[in-house]
Order: structure tokens, then C-alpha cells, then sequence
């Protein structure tokens, strides 16, 4: 009987691994395999929809080629959720094979995923996820971890400093309340108070609000200007809330408050309103004029900084590979080429300190105008100064930075706030 058991145990073993064998994908030693997680339902379906666009839209302008490599691109949807993620990024490493997985949109999906990239020994590329600690005081625990986009507090810096060079010496700040608002408004704050502003409240209102009514009330009077982070359909409620209460004061917004995937729906209540950030499909240079053109013909819209980030990660991968020579280096030595890139990117040139991007941070302002040879007058973030080559230590230098913590709920503390 035991041995019966045996031969059977044996049988459904071998049945079990041959159904494994048949389930994976071949990998040709040709082909980069390439997963890709975005939002591509809820709330931020749109936000997914930009980033795979501008990622495909590269890959079509090269045939489905990287580095000569043809590339497999494995687009999965994670809601928006960092659990969901996770699983998904799973998925891609053991059942796809994949040599790096891509995306996400959270802060907090960018802090999930980075361990999955360390346990799977995968790498993960952050085209959007901007939590700062990832390329700072944990970079060492991601090996396998790289960043395309920005880390949430790195345009805010200069962005406090040009507040303060304007003349504002108070500012209320709003932001949603969750690490990337965290993040946001501690670089604002830190850069802004350092040369003499100071932050009198901070409101965080969850993220999801859909009616601010209960927080634009208790915004201080005496304030010279409100500072505002939100994102998803939070980026369309809040300045048209604001406004309709009768607030005249200027609002200065994070990154991806005025962003280009929310200018569409905007009207004009927001002319006027500044926010800084690392592209503007405004920007006046022949490369971003046909980038805009080209991705307008194709989906109908102009280019959000979720395409431009993703457009620009397939760029570096497509050089990465080449340098290769059009073969997979392996995730150790792809980390170490990808490091040493320079990128005449959309956005302008990029290069890479502590796998975190050196660029560019554009200082915004909302106009109503045409531009690019197109007939009709629409709402464009024109770039009013450029701070070049920031890094995610803007001025304060590595060694210093560091010292400090995390840029959080409670870092700086609110001195100023009574």
C-alpha cells in the first residue's frame, strides 16, 4: 500500500511539474521581458493609461525593439493598490520572468514594491513612485531598486526657495495625507523656512476627498498664499472648491496638482497658479515640441509628466541594452550602466546620483494661450524659471541631508503653526 502510495505520490509530482513547465512562458535569450504595473482601473485609471502610453509609444517609434533586444511587455493592473502591486510583482518575477518590472503611482506602492525587488532579485525601475527614502537613507536595503522620475520632496526645494525669492512670508500648506504629501510639503517647507518663510498650519485632508468643504474654512486669513499637493481627481476638486469660496490668494500646488493629465479638466479658475516640477509639455525646445505633436496624434491628448517619465524610463533602458551590445548584461551590471547614463531626455538632460535622477526642475505658471501651431487657445503650464541639474539633496549637500530625517508628517515640525 505505501508503495502504491509512493508511485502515486511520484506520478502526481511529475504530472505537477510538467504542468508547471507547460505553464511558463519561454524565454528566448533574445527578448527582454519587461513588467509593467499601473492603475489601470480606479480611481487613477487615467494616470495608468498615460504611463503605458508613453512607455508604448517609445517602444513603437522603435519597432518593439530595446537596445536591439525585442522586447515582451507585460502590462498588469494593481488598482492603485501597493498590496495589489505587490502580487502582481510577484507574478511578473516567478510566472513571467521578467528581467525588471516598471510603474506603480503611490509613494506607498513604491516602498511596497522595492522589497519584492530585493527578495525576487528583480529590478524595479520607479517611472512615477517618488518616495524619497528609497534613494536616500534605505537605498542600501534595494539593491536592485532605480528611480526615472523624481523623489516627492526634490522640486519642492527649489520650489520653496522661489516662494520665498517672490516675496511670500506665509504660507498655509495642504496636501493629502499620505507619505508622498509627507514628503512634498517637508521639501517646500524645509527650503522655504531656511531662507526666512514661515509654514503658519498644515492641513491634510485623506486621500480620496472629494469635498474639501470642511478644510477650506479653516484656512488662515493672515497667509500671503496656500501651498497644495493633491492628486488623482483631488488635483480637479481642490482649486475649483477653493476659488468658488471666494479665496483670491495665489495657490502654489505640488507636482502633480496643475500635471497635465488634470489640466484638461481644469477651467479657467486656475490661470494664474504655479507649481514646479521636473517636465511641462509647455516646454519650448524642438525635442519636446515633436514629443508633444507625436503623442497628441496618437492618443487624441496632450502628454502628462506620466508619459514623459515613462518615455524617458524606456529611452534609458533602450541606451542601457545598447551599450550592451543588444544582449542582457544582468541586473547587477544593468544597475551600474544605467547609473552612469547621460540622457538628453524630453524633459531635458538627465543624469543619475545614487540611482536617483540630476535634472532639471521647472518653476510653472497656468496660462491660457496656444502654442505649438494648434488653433485653439487651451490651459498649458508655461515654465516662467529653471533650476538646472537639481539633485535630490538640492543644495544642502549629501552628507548634511542625510542627517536629517525623512521629510514626514512631524519633519520639519510645524514651529510656526499656533
Amino acid at each position: 500500500m505505501s508503495r502504491g502510495f509512493s508511485r502515486y505520490a511520484n506520478t502526481m509530482a511529475l504530472g505537477a511539474l510538467a504542468g508547471a513547465l507547460i505553464a511558463a512562458p519561454s524565454a528566448r535569450a533574445d527578448e527582454l521581458r519587461i513588467g509593467f504595473i499601473a492603475p489601470m482601473t480606479g480611481i487613477f485609471a487615467q494616470v495608468g493609461k498615460d504611463m503605458v502610453n508613453g512607455f508604448q509609444m517609445y517602444l513603437d517609434e522603435h519597432h518593439g525593439k530595446l537596445g536591439g533586444m525585442d522586447v515582451k511587455f507585460i502590462v498588469e493592473d494593481n488598482q492603485g493598490k501597493p498590496d495589489a502591486a505587490v502580487t502582481k510583482a510577484k507574478k511578473l518575477s516567478l510566472q513571467d520572468k521578467v528581467h525588471m518590472f516598471i510603474g506603480g503611482v503611490l509613494a506607498s506602492t513604491g516602498y511596497a514594491l522595492a522589497p519584492v525587488s530585493t527578495e525576487m532579485k528583480t529590478i524595479y525601475i520607479a517611472s512615477i513612485p517618488a518616495a524619497d527614502d528609497l534613494t536616500q537613507r534605505q537605498a542600501s536595503k534595494y539593491p536592485y531598486f532605480f528611480r526615472t522620475g523624481w523623489s516627492s520632496s526634490q522640486p519642492n526645494q527649489p520650489y520653496g526657495q522661489w516662494a520665498c525669492d517672490q516675496g511670500y512670508k506665509k504660507i498655509v500648506a495642504i496636501a493629502a495625507d499620505y507619505a508622498f504629501g509627507y514628503e512634498q510639503v517637508g521639501g517646500f517647507q524645509k527650503a522655504f523656512e531656511d531662507c526666512g518663510g514661515k509654514i503658519i498650519q498644515k492641513i491634510w485632508p485623506p486621500l480620496g476627498t472629494k469635498d474639501f468643504g470642511p478644510y477650506i474654512p479653516t484656512i488662515k486669513a493672515d497667509a500671503d498664499a496656500v501651498f497644495s499637493m493633491m492628486v488623482g481627481p483631488m488635483s480637479l476638486q481642490f482649486p475649483k472648491q477653493l476659488r468658488a469660496s471666494g479665496y483670491k490668494k495665489p495657490i502654489l500646488g505640488g507636482g502633480t496638482s496643475y500635471d497635465e493629465f488634470a489640466l484638461p479638466f481644469m477651467g479657467d479658475e486656475v490661470v494664474g497658479d504655479v507649481s514646479a516640477l521636473q517636465y511641462s509639455a509647455a516646454l519650448e525646445t524642438p525635442k519636446n515640441e515633436a514629443f508633444v505633436k507625436s503623442y497628441r496624434s496618437k492618443y487624441g491628448k496632450v502628454p502628462s509628466y506620466f508619459s514623459e517619465s515613462n518615455y524617458t524610463t524606456a529611452q534609458l533602458i533602450d541606451e542601457v541594452i545598447k551599450k550592451a551590445g543588444g544582449k542582457w548584461p544582468g541586473s547587477e551590471k544593468f544597475i551600474e550602466m544605467a547609473s552612469a547614463e547621460k540622457i538628453d531626455a524630453v524633459r531635458g538632460p538627465v543624469s543619475f546620483e545614487d540611482r536617483n535622477p540630476v535634472q532639471n526642475i521647472y518653476i510653472k505658471k497656468v496660462e491660457k494661450k496656444k502654442m505649438f501651431g494648434y488653433d485653439k487657445a487651451e490651459l498649458w503650464n508655461t515654465v516662467i524659471k529653471t533650476y538646472p541639474h537639481v539633485s535630490q539633496y538640492w543644495t544642502y549637500g549629501k552628507e548634511k541631508f542625510l542627517q536629517q530625517p525623512v521629510y514626514s508628517r512631524d519633519f520639519p515640525p510645524c514651529k510656526y503653526c499656533e
